[in-house]
């Protein structure tokens, strides 16, 4: 499906997210394993995500997932961030390292 492959696209601009995917699945999956990451229903968007760096660039996230739904069938569709894990490195972040 092209809107997640946009959506996943979208979420690479966002600094502090990546796409909640299996690690072990990347060694071995043929295609894009980050599209698992998205869930697309008529009224319900669904990006999960692992944090990278704190405080959570959720609403930046949000506004840039949103960008992509403009002028789709899912426009208006309710658009959930799930934050699945956070990297130990977020932590890093916040203490200046």
């Amino acid at each position: 499906m092209v809107i997640v492959a946009e959506l996943v696209k979208a979420l690479g601009k966002v600094d502090g997210l990546r796409p909640s995917a299996p690690e072990p699945a990347r060694s071995w999956i043929p295609w894009d394993v980050d599209a698992v990451a998205v869930d697309v229903e008529d009224d319900l968007v669904c990006v999960r995500v692992v944090a990278t760096r704190l405080p959570l660039p959720l609403v930046e996230a949000g506004e840039v997932l949103r960008s992509v739904l403009v002028g789709t069938q899912w426009e208006r569709a309710v658009l959930r961030i799930v934050v699945t894990d956070v990297d130990k490195r977020a932590f890093d972040h916040l203490n200046g390292a």
